[in-house]
């Protein structure tokens, strides 16, 4: 496990939100004033100084339910308003396209290209703002400060810490769907062909050296697939050709349809009820210090403004009611946790000691080590 995936995550999700915000008030002919309003109030809490300097702290990564119900305030963070349907799905559309987006990099390091392809398009959503673009722009140092001099070791284990997060999650989307790289049981088909990770050799060739290392000669074979070099490495400086297409924008030239999420088979939408239990029965503690992160970033709400308006991720109230009716129960998929009491045991006291440190208590939604946004918001007070 890493402590280092946690700002990758958050900013990633948060980039695929706002994609998917930007193409539903376009679609939804929301007035430009108003998007402008929506997407500068979003960015500018998702990127309050104090939050990312915490966040960006050597640390676990958030549970699902804690990641999911920090996205709910995000969201709710300006006028808009989504219901709890169009929530759900806007965020298996965010947790489905970075999961695609880690699962193809070719690089562990890649993960990094994708995570400044989501900025440099969030700085072009705030670019007439210039106190909230440096405020991005300030993030994107942080990024390259912290992230820069890693070894790919170390990428490694962030990746593989994101995929963990990511584990079990199958949810189908259209977008996938029709571009034949998801199946329909959820599950993505990754490319055998293309191109190789910039810095190895395309396959099909074996060299054979003496007992000095000297090279005697090279045989080729077929690698059973066409595949082509990488001639050029991804920028990592503050603007720069990151090369790699991944964490563009994939909803800039698609159709409103295209953000769909087909109802997916009840044993395939674990994830999805979790998030939905998350929002409609929320940790008291964890919903205690999101209120308390939304006064700190002056996000806090207030009372419904005149001008608020509810943006719906869905293109008819059918699809919507369908969406809706395919959701198992809430209850559906908790888990009960079994605490065992040990002491009473006659055994020696070092059973009783490694019992006593397996108890969890029934109220936890986070780690052993605490809940990750207490401790957050303990350090931010």
């Amino acid at each position: 496990m890493s402590f280092r995936p946690l700002p990758i995550l958050f900013i990633n999700l948060g980039g695929e939100m706002l994609y998917i915000l930007d193409q539903r008030l376009r679609a939804q002919n929301i007035p430009i004033d108003k998007s402008k309003k929506v997407m500068n109030d979003i960015i500018s809490t998702m990127f309050n100084q104090r939050f990312m300097e915490n966040l960006f702290r050597p640390q676990e990564i958030y549970s699902k339910k804690g990641m999911r119900t920090v996205f709910d305030r995000l969201a709710h963070a300006s006028i808009m308003r989504l219901n709890t349907a169009s929530m759900d799905k806007l965020y298996d559309l965010m947790t489905m396209a970075l999961k695609y987006q880690v699962s193809l990099c070719l690089r562990p390091s890649d993960i990094l290209l994708v995570t400044f392809n989501h900025l440099d398009a969030i700085r072009t959503f705030v670019e007439d703002s210039i106190p909230i673009c440096n405020q991005v722009e300030t993030v994107i140092r942080m990024m390259i400060k912290t992230y820069s001099s890693l070894s790919m070791g170390e990428f490694q284990l962030i990746r593989q810490t994101l995929l963990e997060f990511f584990q079990d999650i199958h949810i189908r989307v259209s977008i996938f769907l029709k571009d034949k790289v998801q199946n329909s049981n959820g599950r993505f088909v990754l490319p055998l062909a293309g191109p190789v990770p910039y810095g190895a050799e395309i396959p099909g060739s074996i060299r054979y050296y003496d007992e000095s290392g000297k090279h005697i000669k090279t045989t080729e074979f077929p690698s059973g697939s066409k595949y082509q070099a990488s001639l050029r490495e991804g920028s990592v400086d503050m603007k720069g050709d990151r090369v790699i297409k991944l964490g563009t924008n994939m909803y800039s030239t698609v159709r409103p349809t295209d953000t769909t999420v087909s109802s997916p088979p009840q044993k395939t939408a674990v994830v999805s009820s979790t998030a939905e239990d998350a929002t409609a029965n929320p940790n008291p503690m964890v919903k205690a210090e999101l209120n308390l992160l939304a006064h700190l970033m002056g996000a806090v709400e207030t009372k419904k403004e005149k001008s608020g308006f509810r943006v719906n991720m869905f293109n008819t109230d059918e699809e919507e009611e369908q969406f809706a009716a395919s959701r198992p129960p809430p209850d559906m998929y908790d888990f009960k946790v079994i605490n065992i009491d040990a002491s009473k045991i006659q055994k020696s006291d070092e059973l009783t000691r490694i019992m006593g440190d397996l108890s969890i208590p029934e109220s936890s939604g986070q780690s052993s080590k605490g809940d990750d946004l207490l401790e957050l918001m303990d350090s931010a007070s």
